[in-house]
């Protein structure tokens, strides 16, 4: 049983623990003022209150994002050096190689760059990605020989990878090549020796700050098109609009936040992404069993998972492949091929999450433990990052998974939680590693099995200097307490408005306090509940995904309850009714928090 902290005292759960209800601060005079001048739903508005948004105008131009407010990509820091060389090579017929990652962004920024410097006249342009399980994560030496083989460039233009690949920038300048890096990742000390290095991180544009790699990559493409169309080069005459499917489902699949330029691209994307014709997303819905409209929810839970699922367990290549084919049988082969690679990868996921969960609690203790560790030499380094996440939402604590050779290495993937920056905690344990690399809230990192031991007590003490004396208990925070009745079609429709949803930019979040259930709960497939809720002014349907005791541990408490969720749209059999998505639920309380 897992102990878990909540105010005061410890709590048992089997699965789930208890979570803290916060509910968002907001602006009545600036709601209301968004219902009288603007015409907005008043629910729609009350939501909006708490953003922190400066005026009004603001909160109406998130609500409707356009291209036009993209900033300029030469703002970034020798972009102007990259697009002159480029276009350089272009002119030249020379031979470019653009070295990806295997992951969804890495793949997508790819498919992007080798179709954006064909389209501009490039006579032979190579893309290349990394292989996870023989070459590791990044532009790594061995990768760069092996991607020399079939045609030498003399240009290397890199995406979403490279910011920190000192090594092998050396290598490639050895090899008398000119080295291009677009990158995303935050940068550490020197930066490689590039020609031109594109890492939005670099400037001053806070905005571009949190674009994925497929968005820095976008950028330069955005840059070659200007300068080409200012030069009146013949290639540069089509709209950079037609790729914005690729920028939405690498942004989501990174988890970089939906908002500022993330959201344009985004929401723009899915638009292209869900017109007549886009053959490719559509073979990738069928092979998902999905129907109607794609959106940032199905890009990431959906259909982000079968095109990492190459990479994960065999090659990205035949993702890669799915993208630049042209036949449309292939592309079905190759859609239900990911599709059955995913089914693989969730089946290894399961196992290794069960047995690192029964290894972890026989030990966790929340008052001792601020950062996990766990590993095996049988565990696939191609999981390792989704069961990561996993254990990190589970004991909300900042977790490493390591998987190890049977030569001793050791690939480690992390996962954090809110307010803690895993990649400062991985370099105060920089002595027992043998490298580490990522972001704010997850990393990769090699290590050699004889330093586990040493490597687990000091991300355990550099966790614990930052979280201790902190209540790590999850937290639910709240957009608003309504009342059922409010909850209609119009409203839903205007709560639609505030999409993409996803990182920085959740679902909106409501609570109703009081109501009951009217009946028994029904049981679905031994996890879900479902059943009807009434505050006495209305009825309304209820899903609670994974809340039935076998799962949580908890029984719902008879008699008057608060319920936190998300409406959600249901449609069953040709109709479509709304119901409440059931986040968490608690005896009726005094107050709201």
């Amino acid at each position: 049983m897992l102990r878990v902290w909540y105010p005061g005292k410890y709590f048992k759960s089997a699965m789930t623990v208890f979570k803290i209800w916060r509910t968002k601060d907001s602006d009545e005079h600036f709601a209301r003022s968004l219902v009288a001048e603007h015409n907005l739903s008043p629910l729609l508005a009350r939501v909006l209150s708490g953003y922190n948004f400066a005026d009004p105008g603001a909160a109406l131009k998130f609500l409707e994002p356009k291209l036009k407010d993209v900033s300029d990509p030469f703002l970034i820091p020798r972009m102007d050096t990259a697009v002159q060389r480029i276009w350089q090579a272009i002119a030249a017929g020379e031979n470019i190689t653009v070295f990806g990652d295997y992951d969804v962004d890495g793949i997508v920024s790819t498919v992007l760059l080798v179709k954006i410097l064909l389209r501009l006249g490039a006579r032979s342009v190579i893309p290349c990605l990394p292989d996870r399980l023989e070459e590791g994560y990044g532009f790594s030496v061995t990768a760069i020989e092996r991607s020399l083989r079939p045609v030498k460039p003399s240009l290397i233009i890199t995406v979403d990878c490279g910011v920190t690949a000192i090594e092998s920038a050396e290598y490639v300048k050895k090899s008398g090549i000119d080295l291009i890096i677009t990158d995303h990742h935050e940068p550490k000390g020197d930066l490689p020796s590039a020609l031109a290095v594109i890492n939005p991180k670099l400037g001053k544009s806070d905005a571009m700050k949190k674009l994925a790699g497929v968005g820095v990559a976008f950028k330069l493409c955005h840059a070659l098109l200007k300068q080409g169309k200012k030069e009146k080069n013949p290639g540069a005459d089509f709209d950079l609009k037609e790729y914005l499917d690729l920028v939405a489902a690498g942004t989501v699949a990174d988890v970089v936040p939906l908002t500022d330029e993330n959201r344009i691209f985004v929401r723009h994307g899915l638009t292209r992404m869900n017109r007549a014709g886009q053959s490719v997303w559509q073979k990738l819905k069928e092979a998902a069993g999905l129907s109607g409209k794609l959106d940032a929810y199905h890009l990431a839970y959906c259909i982000a998972p079968r095109l990492n699922a190459a990479g994960r367990l065999e090659s990205a290549e035949t993702a890669l492949e799915l993208f630049m084919t042209d036949d449309e049988n292939r592309a079905g082969l190759i859609a239900e091929k990911l599709d059955k690679t995913n089914r693989e990868r969730q089946a290894i996921e399961k196992q290794i999450i069960k047995e690192a969960m029964a290894e972890i609690d026989g030990y966790f203790k929340p008052e001792i433990h601020y950062g996990i560790v766990a590993g095996r030499r049988s565990w696939h380094v191609g999981v390792i990052g989704i069961v990561a996440s996993r254990l990190a939402a589970r004991y909300n604590r900042p977790v490493v998974v390591i998987g190890f050779d049977e030569h001793g290495k050791g690939r480690g993937s992390g996962r954090s939680v809110a307010g803690y920056n895993i990649l400062n905690g991985l370099n105060e344990c920089r002595e027992a590693l043998n490298g580490f690399g990522g972001h704010e809230l997850a990393a990769g990192l090699d290590i050699d099995d004889n330093k586990t031991e040493e490597f687990r007590d000091l991300f355990n003490k550099a966790a614990e200097r930052q979280l201790k004396g902190k209540n790590l208990a999850p937290v639910i925070t709240l957009n608003a307490w309504i009342q059922l009745d409010e909850i209609t079609k119009e409203t839903f429709d205007a709560l639609e408005k505030l999409a993409p949803f996803g990182q920085d930019n959740p679902r909106p979040v409501f609570a109703a306090r009081g109501v009951r259930i009217t009946a028994p709960p029904r049981v679905m497939a031994g996890k879900h509940l479902r059943f009807n809720v009434s505050d006495g002014k209305a009825i309304v349907a209820a899903v609670a995904f994974n809340h039935a005791k076998s799962v949580t541990g908890r029984e719902i408490p008879e008699g008057e309850l608060d319920l936190a969720f998300n409406i959600r749209k249901n449609s069953f059999n040709g109709s479509e009714n709304l119901e409440l998505n059931i986040l968490d639920y608690r005896k009726t309380s005094a107050s709201p928090d």
